[in-house]
């Protein structure tokens, strides 16, 4: 099988690589950002509220932003284009669900706090300043779309010939349009807000990424032993046309272990442990 290795991409400074890594995303803009602590968010310890620092590397250098007061368990990380920053729990119940997002603005204070619902696996900001949210099975939501002070401003429901949208196992945010490709059926999903949403059958099942350039789409894992392919595909009005498989590797070209993915537009972006290196797939360059 032919085999396709990531390029580097940004790495977090060492100066840096004392404290924990609590979350880290690549935003709409291409900068690489890490959530760090000097401890473990909880379960396993560590204070509520507890301080926290974004690390960002991008063409401009590095920046780092103080958090206090921060809430976040599992946290999932994003920037707003203001130079603010959104948390949000990936768990919410009870009393926690009122400040599972927390907004801070371009110095870290926070402006905002709302709940969006349990079980958050995708938290992306677009373009505009909303949030994207996609759920695992354990809150069958699907995919919502939220405002920065929390208005939701659209939801999955029911899209017709989607079938039921219960898993957002793959989210691709880039500018203001979504890409998803949820359990059940793995339907790709276009999503542009204000448009109705255009589903394309696919028989590709159990990506954990997607990248999505013109007429060709990417899928980024799957089950067990599909966990490093890479599935081509076509593009048609309806429907999405197998091509070829690779095997995505380490730049060095080796195999890849556990691993984060952030997907912006044509390009996926690999984490992998012990999450201090970002490496890049891109289907449009």
């Amino acid at each position: 099988m032919q085999k396709t290795a990531l390029e580097p991409y940004a790495r977090l400074p060492r100066a840096h690589h004392g404290r924990h890594v609590l979350a880290a995303t690549v935003d709409d803009f291409g900068v690489a950002h890490w959530l760090l602590a000097d401890g473990a968010s909880r379960p396993g310890g560590g204070p509520d509220p507890y301080h926290a620092v974004v690390v960002s590397v991008g063409d401009g250098g590095v920046e780092v932003t103080e958090l206090d007061a921060v809430h976040a368990r599992w946290p999932l990380l994003d920037r707003l284009p203001d130079g603010g920053f959104v948390l949000a729990s990936a768990r919410a119940r009870g009393a926690d669900e009122q400040r599972q997002v927390q907004v801070f603005d371009a110095l870290g204070r926070q402006t905002w706090s709302f709940g969006v619902g349990d079980a958050v696996e995708h938290l992306l900001v677009d373009a505009t300043g909303d949030l994207w949210v996609g759920h695992f099975d354990e809150n069958p939501a699907g995919i919502r779309r939220w405002s920065a002070t929390g208005e939701r401003r659209w939801t999955s429901g029911s899209v017709p010939g989607a079938g039921w949208i219960m898993d957002c196992y793959a989210l691709n945010v880039a500018g203001s349009v979504a890409w998803a490709c949820p359990y059940t059926d793995f339907p790709l999903l276009e999503i542009r807000p204000g448009e109705p949403v255009r589903v394309r059958a696919n028989s590709l099942r159990g990506a954990r990424g997607l990248a999505v350039h013109a007429d060709r789409v990417a899928f980024v894992g799957g089950y067990r032993e599909d966990r490093d392919r890479v599935r081509f595909g076509a593009l048609t009005e309806t429907t999405v046309e197998p091509a070829e498989v690779a095997e995505l590797t380490r730049p060095d070209g080796g195999s890849l272990g556990r691993r984060r993915i952030v997907c912006r537009g044509g390009r996926a972006y690999v984490l992998e442990e012990p999450s201090t290196e970002w490496a890049v797939f891109d289907i449009g360059g």
